[in-house]
């Protein structure tokens, strides 16, 4: 018995002695403080174990910790992810239950896209224009065009309706140039929109196009201020173009002069940079650069290389278009009204001229 009783007091020892670990346990680990400097966590406060550390996303559910380097270093540990840390986003770094989170802040940045031009770039237009280009300075954000674009009259009021609202915006493969449509049922004559409501723009009227500031670029920021293009209008233009009334002034040998073709009206501005090309006699492309100005009326093409001696062909594809959409030999509105007194049976139209 008194060997019995002698045992029995430890049981009682034992006991506040448990609970003093179970309260200091967390404190313990409170004593390690967890900072975020710059892309790398650390644990300061004492030794401490990379098999005791781990970070997450701060987000509901099971989320797998972040792939990183550890290592153990004075008074503490390091530990740098394998990916960067994402603007926006909030971590959860836990070091023995201990729990800290850190949010990553997104930069502020300023919006700083622009529209760059608008064409047709003329401050007369024809009543019967059938598309408008225009251009951004950086991707723009898809899905949201009308919403942005107002055509207003002279007075400020919006023009109802006046372009064709499409699902499928008309961007290029950079999302930096939107082809806006005019409604070609308001323009092309004999057909029911064209007859009932008439055409969006009528000749003698001023208007303006209005790219409000709110639109966004692919990057979530809007535009860095409004655009407007103001311009008037002027009789339709459905008259095709003819390259028997085009200018060539051809270069000299032996210099990269530009070849320049000028117009007697402005023309589509992506056509003339797409659908012409210069050839040798023989038909073999020569490699340079095209540059259109003087609002759509000059097409110019500097070589790559000095010219050499020899002939030459511009080679334009049939299907290039003036403001009003007429190609060459076909107005716009033929099938309803005109009769096509030349038929364009070749893909292109060649323009010779000679080096010399």
């Amino acid at each position: 018995m008194p060997f019995l009783t002698a045992l029995l007091p430890a049981p009682r020892f034992l006991t506040p002695v448990l609970l003093a670990l179970i309260v200091l346990a967390p404190l313990l680990a409170a004593e390690h403080t967890v900072r975020l400097d710059g892309p790398v966590f650390r644990v300061s406060g004492g030794p401490a174990r990379c098999e005791d550390f781990a970070v997450s996303v701060d987000a509901p559910g099971e989320i797998p910790a972040l792939n990183g380097t550890c290592a153990a270093e004075a008074g503490g540990l390091s530990f740098r992810p394998k990916y960067p840390l994402q603007p926006g986003l909030r971590y959860r770094a836990v070091y023995r239950g201990a729990v800290s989170v850190f949010e990553i802040p997104k930069p502020v940045v300023a919006p700083s896209t622009v529209v760059d031009r608008v064409y047709p770039s003329s401050a007369t237009i024809p009543e019967n224009i059938l598309k408008f280009y225009l251009h951004f300075s950086a991707p723009m954000n898809r899905g949201e065009a009308y919403r942005h674009l107002r055509l207003l009259d002279g007075s400020g009021a919006p023009v109802a309706l006046p372009f064709l609202e499409i699902d499928q915006e008309l961007w290029d493969r950079e999302a930096r140039r939107l082809t806006v449509l005019f409604d070609p049922g308001r323009i092309k004559r004999g057909l029911v929109p064209n007859e009932e409501v008439g055409l969006p723009i009528r000749a003698g009227g001023k208007y303006t196009l209005v790219i409000d500031a709110g639109w966004q670029d692919a990057a979530g920021l809007p535009l860095k201020q409004e655009f407007r293009k103001a311009f008037r209008a002027v009789e339709s233009d459905r008259i095709p173009p003819d390259p028997k009334t085009w200018t060539l002034t051809a270069p000299a040998a032996g210099r990269r002069e530009p070849l320049a073709l000028e117009f007697p009206e402005p023309m589509d501005h992506a056509l003339l940079l797409g659908l012409i090309e210069v050839t040798s006699r023989a038909g073999r492309p020569i490699e340079g650069s095209v540059d259109v100005d003087r609002e759509e009326m000059r097409w110019r093409f500097t070589p790559a290389e000095p010219w050499k001696p020899g002939e030459y062909a511009i080679q334009v594809g049939r299907t290039i278009e003036d403001r009003a959409g007429n190609t060459i030999g076909r107005p716009f509105d033929v099938d309803v009204f005109e009769r096509v007194e030349e038929r364009i049976s070749r893909e292109t139209v060649p323009v010779h001229f000679t080096v010399r």
